[in-house]
């Protein structure tokens, strides 16, 4: 298992990491339909040299990362997670980090999440981040809320009947937050 960043010639597999998690609709508020394309602008910014600097945040640019797996043989390592870190808000807003993280569902389980949590939050760290906020936990995700409040995250709020669940119906989405450093 290797966790790295990602670059451009990654995206098919950090798509097929991502397309079974947006079309089934339960843990994130991409909308189920949307298209690749939209996703890969949104998941896989340009290059950190081509994204444009913000004075006030050096060094805090969007990050994605990948987990790969050996899969044996001649075949390459396949990628099986995914996260992507950034300032939640720009400029003075920018100490702050927010990241997502998704695991293909066949890969659940066996710790990927977890490994590529501690690895960003540490680039978070590194890259002088206060902080990481996450704006929407679906409550009814309580494999990824109880990860988040096993590394020290705690809920600030809720909000009530914020996400449409494709099963559940309206539950809520969890504001998170974890100070980062000393």
């Amino acid at each position: 298992m290797l966790i790295r960043e990602a670059a451009a010639a990654d995206w098919p597999g950090i798509w097929a990491v991502m397309e079974p998690i947006v079309r089934a609709g339960k843990t994130y508020t991409f909308a189920t339909d949307s298209t690749e394309g939209a996703l890969r602008n949104a998941w896989l910014p340009a290059a950190p040299d081509a994204a444009p600097h913000d004075a006030v945040s050096p060094g805090r640019v969007p990050r994605t990362y990948v987990v790969t797996e050996e899969t044996g043989g001649q075949a390459p390592p396949m990628i099986v997670a995914t996260a992507q870190l950034h300032p939640n808000l720009p400029g003075a807003g920018s100490r702050i980090a927010n990241a997502s993280f998704m695991v293909h569902p066949d890969h659940e389980g066996k710790g990927y999440g977890r490994l590529l949590a501690h690895h960003v939050l540490n680039a978070a760290f590194a890259d002088g981040y206060r902080g990481m906020v996450f704006n929407a936990v679906v409550e009814a995700n309580t494999g990824a809320v109880h990860l988040w409040e096993s590394l020290g995250f705690d809920i600030m709020a809720t909000i009530p009947a914020a996400f449409d669940h494709p099963s559940l119906g309206p539950v809520g989405l969890h504001i998170m937050y974890k100070a980062l450093g000393g």
